[in-house]
């Protein structure tokens, strides 16, 4: 039965190093697509919400819009790439521009590198969430290993 209390909380830090590695991954090639002065015209292809929670239980409902855009390297390659949290004015066909990576593995934004301070806000906020969240459960392996192997702690 101890296992559990072990168990759970590791499975729990697993998964929130995983979520803080994605998100440091995602941030670092933003940046480096903003920082690489390669940008494009592209155009918008889609654009759709996607939608969670709210399933029956009252909880809140979250909306993110998604866009779907194409452009051409300067090298002649097209590329065509999805993107979460853009402006909701951008619509099917539009065209904006996409600041992007040069190789083998493309990796483009159409978010403004005026956005860098939001995100790097918003990320900072989420790291230090994960953080937290990390912390608790350790402090809940500890101290349950600590009353656990107290002698004067009584067991049932």
């Amino acid at each position: 039965m101890d296992v559990f209390f072990y168990l759970i909380p590791a499975v729990m830090m697993a998964f929130i190093a995983f979520m803080a590695y994605r998100l440091l991954i995602r941030w670092l090639r933003v940046r480096r697509a903003w920082s690489s002065g390669l940008t494009a015209e592209a155009r918008c292809l889609k654009a759709f919400t996607a939608v969670s929670g709210g399933a029956g239980d009252h909880s809140s409902v979250h909306t993110t819009i998604h866009h779907v855009y194409e452009f051409t390297t300067h090298d002649g390659r097209p590329i065509r790439f999805e993107e979460e949290g853009g402006p909701t004015t951008t619509i099917e066909g539009d065209f904006v521009t996409v600041h992007y990576t040069d190789g083998p593995n493309v990796v483009a934004t159409a978010h403004a590198p005026g956005e860098r301070v939001k995100q790097a806000a918003a990320g900072v906020g989420i790291l230090a969430f994960l953080g937290v969240a990390f912390a608790f459960c350790v402090f809940f392996m500890v101290t349950y290993h600590q009353f656990s192997t107290d002698p004067s702690f009584p067991t049932p």
